[in-house]
Order: structure tokens, then C-alpha cells, then sequence
């Protein structure tokens, strides 16, 4: 019979048996911290780990389920294939990483550098990306809902066939950045910079572009039946129709190019409510990272 333990003091020692029994079934998370060789589990992660020095580590089909990475450098990082479930990632580090085929329910990387990072192919939402440095992400095909990329910096971005219904793009700084066949109904481009951007056969169907400017836009093609361009800017914009223009509208404050007109929105330009990002699941307590098998 073992001698009676105070309630704090069993906790304690329960607290260390499930700590050795994790890092006895986990010998590649540590392989994955530590090594540059590719993981070849699936690696789990939970709980808190932020400002981690994770730079250049092989993390591919990793999962952060309820995990708090804030502030944490992951420059360079190789995320193929990883899953972010509710997790934080705000004010991260994650330059020139690779993201692409990754899958992001709820994960919010606000305030997070992504520059030249690859989120390619990614599954999106729910994400926030609000007030993001993304200048030249690589964001081609991409697929997600409701996802907020509000106030980012998407300057040079490549945003090619991506799907993106309701998102939000409200103030972004686009310039230069590429949306040509991307899916953007009910987008919200509301305030946005996109000069010179590229919305080449783009679908913004019922689209808000409300008090955007679009100097050197190229929108050769792109659909803008219900689109809303009250007070927008689109005197210097390319490849505009009449015909475009017919399908949207605007207000007296919208600047057409030279020759070209937009009729009143009336009553029909009120802007569509996207639907809410999916509710993330609860964080754990404390920091656990395990090997799963699938």
C-alpha cells in the first residue's frame, strides 16, 4: 500500500508520470524540433508555445489544434500539408515558409509576416489574416470562406484561381497583386488600394468595392453583375465595358474611365452579410505534442 500523499503533492507526481509517459511515446517531436530531417509521423501540437524559435524545422503534416504560437519565427519552415484547428499564430514569423496544401479552420495568423511565403492550394476557413505583410505570398488556388484578410499588405501577391466567397479585403494594400479567375463573390473590397492589380476574368459577383481605387486595374473580362461601386475609383482602370458596368452600380461619387457610365444602386446595392468564420475549438491548458498515426 503506497503512503498517503498530499492532494498537491499527488497531483504533482501525477503531473510527472504524464510528462515522462508523453516524451517516452514521443521521441519524434523532439526529432522534429530539433533535427532538419523530414517527420515521418503525423506531429500533434496544443497549448502554448509562443515566441518558439522554430525556424527552418521540417514540420510537414504536422497539426495545431487549439495551439497558441504568437510571436513564434517559423522563417523558412517547411508546413506542407499541415492542419491549424483554432490556433493562434499572431505577430509569427513565417517568412519564405512553405504552407501550401495546408488546412486552416478558425487559425489566426494576425499581424503575422508571411512575406514570399507559399500558402498555395490552402484550404482557408475562417482564417484571419488581419493586418498581415503578405507582399508576394504566394496564395494561387487557394479555397475558404469568410477568411479576413482586412488592412493586409498583399502588395505583389499571387491570388490566381483562388476561391475566396464573402472574404473580407476591406483597406488591404494590394498593388500589383493578382486575382486573375479568382472566385470573389460577396467579397468585401471596401477602402482597398489595387492599383495596377490584376482582376482579369475574376468573378466579383455582388462584390463591395465601395471607395476602392483601381488606378492601372486590368478587369478584362472579370463579372460585376450586383457588384457595389459606390465612390470607387475607376477612372484609370483597363478593360472596362459598358457592359460591365451595366451589371453593377455605383453612386455619384463613383469615377468611371472616360466615356463610360454606372448606373445608381438604389435600394439594390446593399452589400451581402457573409456568414460567420466556423467557431474554433477550445484550447488545451498545457503544451502537448504527440505523435499520431494515420
Amino acid at each position: 500500500m503506497p503512503p498517503f500523499l498530499p492532494s498537491s503533492a499527488g497531483r504533482l507526481m501525477r503531473r510527472f508520470a504524464l510528462a515522462a509517459s508523453l516524451l517516452a511515446l514521443a521521441p519524434g517531436v523532439a526529432s522534429a524540433l530539433t533535427s532538419d530531417r523530414s517527420v515521418a509521423k503525423v506531429v500533434s501540437f496544443g497549448g502554448s508555445c509562443a515566441n518558439c524559435e522554430l525556424s527552418g524545422r521540417k514540420l510537414a503534416g504536422a497539426r495545431f489544434i487549439g495551439a497558441d504560437f504568437s510571436g513564434a519565427a517559423l522563417v523558412g519552415s517547411d508546413l506542407r500539408g499541415a492542419r491549424f484547428l483554432g490556433s493562434a499564430f499572431a505577430r509569427a514569423d513565417l517568412s519564405r515558409a512553405d504552407l501550401s496544401d495546408t488546412h486552416m479552420t478558425g487559425a489566426s495568423f494576425a499581424e503575422a509576416v508571411m512575406v514570399d511565403a507559399s500558402l498555395r492550394n490552402a484550404e482557408l476557413r475562417g482564417a484571419n489574416f488581419v493586418q498581415a505583410r503578405l507582399r508576394r505570398a504566394d496564395l494561387r488556388g487557394v479555397e475558404g470562406i469568410a477568411a479576413n484578410f482586412a488592412r493586409a499588405d498583399l502588395t505583389e501577391a499571387r491570388l490566381d484561381d483562388a476561391e475566396l466567397k464573402s472574404s473580407n479585403f476591406s483597406g488591404v494594400i494590394a498593388t500589383a497583386a493578382r486575382f486573375r479567375d479568382a472566385e470573389l463573390t460577396a467579397a468585401n473590397l471596401q477602402g482597398g488600394r489595387f492599383e495596377r492589380a490584376d482582376f482579369r476574368g475574376a468573378d466579383l459577383t455582388s462584390a463591395n468595392l465601395r471607395q476602392a481605387r483601381f488606378d492601372g486595374a486590368d478587369f478584362d473580362g472579370a463579372d460585376l453583375r450586383r457588384a457595389n461601386l459606390g465612390g470607387a475609383d475607376l477612372s484609370e482602370a483597363r478593360g472596362l465595358t459598358q457592359g460591365q458596368l451595366d451589371e453593377a452600380c455605383g453612386d455619384a461619387n463613383t469615377s468611371t474611365p472616360r466615356g463610360l457610365s454606372v448606373r445608381s444602386c438604389g435600394v439594390r446595392g446593399a452589400v451581402p452579410t457573409p456568414p460567420p468564420p466556423p467557431s474554433p475549438p477550445p484550447a488545451p491548458r498545457f503544451l502537448v505534442a504527440q505523435d499520431a498515426f494515420f
